[in-house]
This record gives structure tokens, C-alpha cells and sequence, in this order.
């Protein structure tokens, strides 16, 4: 597979459990989002990869379930491939080192379910392709750290996210 920049190793690998997921269009989608999320962060998408799973409610439920203890769908988890986050509340997280251009450094997973993006999105009265993008950058942004456990931390990644999504001309979807 060819990244958006040539001949390296892609930025986002796609792992698709849900026809859905390929007819949306989740590849592109996801390599738009994670090169205008890392570009706001000061990184080039050069030496950095992170996989991407389109799977459905069944599969993110049992995902949450065995992870997170949690017995319900939702919309979006992610596992960072180290722990980046900060020390101090509030603080930027640690900078992950790029890594080789046919060996980049990879940053982890995200996993995201079609049934609860579409629901929620509805519910939103948004366009699907908004609501996905801005949880791919939600996504992206726990594997590079960020967190919304600490309240100062929450600010941070909220205003990072709305910072990210404006560079992709998509509305705060906090203020909506």
C-alpha cells in the first residue's frame, strides 16, 4: 500500500470488518484526518503509521467489554503503542520519535463502529464524513497521548481537536 506522500510505507493502515466502512470511504478519510491532525501538531506524517480498524457494534462491544469493562457499543477506542501522555494536567504529552521511512514508528490502533458513528451523526444532525473525521482525530490524539480523564487534560485535547478540525474546514463539534 502507497501512503498520500509516494512511494513510503502508508500513515494509516485499514483494517475493514464492515463492507460499510469501504464503501464510505474510511481509508482516505482517516489518511486526511491523521495528516492534518499530526501537520497542526508540528509532526510530518514521514516515520509515523497507526492502524485503523472500521468494524461494526457487535465488534466494538465486545472490543469495549474486553477492555474496558465496559458492556455497551460506542464510538471510537484506541491502545497507544506506549504510554505518551503528560505527567502535569494539562501539559502537552510526551512527542513520539518518527521512525524510518519503510520502518515508521507506530503509534497503535483505533477501532470504530459504523452503527454507533451513523446513529450518533444522525442524532447530530451532522454529516457522517464530519463526525468520523473528528473521531479519527480524537482517536489519533489518545495514541499520541492526549486524554479528557483530568479536566485540564480534557481542555487541552478538546481545543487540539477543534484547532485540528478547523484546518480541515469542519465546525467545534463542542459548540454545536
Amino acid at each position: 500500500m502507497i501512503g498520500l506522500w509516494g512511494g513510503m510505507e502508508p500513515l494509516v493502515d485499514i483494517v475493514l470488518e464492515d463492507a460499510r466502512w469501504e464503501a464510505f470511504g474510511l481509508e482516505a478519510l482517516a489518511e486526511r484526518a491523521a495528516l492534518a491532525a499530526l501537520e497542526e501538531l508540528g509532526f510530518g506524517a514521514e516515520g509515523f503509521s497507526f492502524c485503523v480498524m472500521g468494524c461494526d457494534d457487535a465488534r466494538i462491544l465486545e472490543l469495549n467489554g474486553d477492555f474496558r469493562g465496559k458492556a455497551k457499543p460506542t464510538n471510537v477506542l484506541s491502545w497507544p503503542s506506549e504510554e505518551r501522555g503528560a505527567e502535569v494536567a494539562g501539559d502537552v504529552p510526551d512527542a513520539p520519535e518518527p521512525g524510518e521511512a519503510d520502518d515508521p514508528e507506530s503509534l497503535g490502533d483505533i477501532a470504530i463502529s459504523y452503527d454507533t458513528c451513523a446513529a450518533e451523526a444522525v442524532a447530530a444532525g451532522k454529516p457522517l464524513e464530519d463526525h468520523v473525521t473528528h473521531l479519527v482525530v480524537h482517536g489519533l490524539l489518545h495514541l499520541l497521548g492526549y486524554d479528557h480523564v483530568r479536566d485540564a487534560d480534557g481542555d487541552l485535547m478538546e481545543a487540539t481537536e477543534v484547532r485540528i478540525l478547523a484546518r480541515l474546514g469542519l465546525s467545534d463539534p463542542y459548540s454545536d
